[in-house]
């Protein structure tokens, strides 16, 4: 599986107070928490994003309480992958169960900019900056993470079987 699109760029410890804040959790509806997603760290997020852009962090993305609803109004967003130097641990599997694509990538997660084309393999962890030329190796995930990625997350992969 292979993603494109355009950058966002935050730092580190992006918590998921700012990813989604928590005035918005009574929606349950992953559009709606879309709507709001980033609002507190980046309030023109929402009006910009277009479906397949990426997100790009640094250290710690995802940190602060469990809510599953950070990973799925990026999801919902249009966002088609996030990737960052570490990922706080509750964030990465909350992203696997509900189908959100990601990567570890200390190297891409520094040197890529706000605005850049990036493509990233999923198979081989690759990431591509095609704005700058450049090529980093993330940690690709085994087959069966993928599988229950593309099927659009845990539920759906365990539907389908």
């Amino acid at each position: 599986m292979k993603v494109c699109g355009h950058v966002f760029k935050y730092g580190d410890n992006v918590d998921t107070d700012v990813i989604i804040p928590a005035r918005y959790l009574n929606a349950t509806k992953g559009e709606e928490l879309a709507k709001h997603c980033m609002e507190d760290i980046d309030r023109e997020f929402v009006n910009k994003v277009q479906l397949g852009d990426i997100i790009v962090a640094e250290k710690n993305f995802g940190c602060g309480s469990s809510r599953e609803h950070a990973p799925l109004a990026i999801k919902c967003a249009g966002v088609s992958c996030v990737i960052a130097e570490t990922f706080a641990r509750i964030f990465y599997r909350n992203s696997i169960n509900i189908g959100l694509p990601i990567i570890e990538c200390p190297q891409a997660a520094k040197a890529i900019s706000a605005g850049d084309k990036v493509e990233v393999d999923f198979d081989s962890g690759v990431i591509t900056n095609i704005t700058r030329g450049e090529v980093y190796k993330g940690q690709s995930f085994p087959p069966f993470m993928q599988d229950i990625i593309q099927a659009g997350g845990l539920v759906a992969y365990i539907n389908a079987k």
